[in-house]
């Protein structure tokens, strides 16, 4: 019974170990433009059709920033927004899932020194330390989501934790895939619409600054203390 699991779990990895790699190879030629109008031809399904393959995308390494672009061209700010932020959440659920369940000596192998980094900064402040993570990128988004499904924290802070501080980013890059759609679409008020866009990119650009300062004034207090 244990070598069948241990069987199972072997090919499962080499499966996911050799999709994530294709994915990586053919990375640079994806085209968000191509993206869009395929999903765009499954009409009411649509909306579906992308949530499924944003997150099933987010575990085998498909480049987040490209889906969220197309997220925002093909629904709008608004509802973009949440079906890029709620499809990128289920995707590192399930990629924590796969990394605590299946893959843990794959990613440990894969995240090096910088794992230890992790485990010690969840134990220390828990599902505080996912959220300084998600909102200051030190790690990259897709890997992230593996390793720190490697730590103990509790599933469901990760999870809360994910959503909530990855919605600065998600507006952001939304609002900037509208904004190029109706761009290329010659849509009114284009120079607002950039101006706004660029503007919300340089709030998130500024956001890591702003915590990463707060968080060190604590260390600090925490240190005299």
């Amino acid at each position: 019974m244990k070598d069948s699991k241990r069987l199972f779990r072997l090919i499962a990895l080499i499966l996911l170990i050799s999709i994530i790699g294709l994915t990586l190879w053919h990375s640079q030629s994806i085209d968000v433009e191509a993206i869009t109008q395929r999903i765009e031809d499954f009409g009411p399904l649509a909306w579906l059709v992308f949530m499924l393959l944003y997150a099933v995308g987010t575990v085998f390494f498909f480049p987040g920033s490209v889906l969220t672009l197309a997220g925002g061209a093909l629904f709008g700010p608004v509802l973009g927004t949440f079906l890029n932020l709620t499809s990128a959440t289920i995707g590192a659920a399930l990629a924590f899932l796969v990394a605590r369940y299946l893959a843990s000596e794959w990613v440990e192998e894969k995240t090096g020194g910088r794992l230890k980094q992790l485990k010690d900064g969840v134990e220390k402040e828990g599902w505080r330390f996912v959220a300084f993570v998600r909102l200051v990128p030190l790690f990259p988004f897709n890997l992230l989501n593996y390793a720190l499904g490697l730590t103990r924290i509790r599933f469901t802070h990760y999870l809360l934790a994910t959503y909530v501080c990855m919605l600065p980013g998600a507006i952001a890059y939304t609002y900037l895939g509208y904004a190029g759609r109706e761009a290329v679409g010659g849509g009114e008020g284009l120079i607002q619409k950039a101006m706004l866009a660029l503007a919300l990119l340089a709030v998130v650009a500024f956001v890591p600054r702003v915590i990463g300062h707060f968080r060190n004034r604590h260390k600090q207090d925490d240190a005299e203390e």
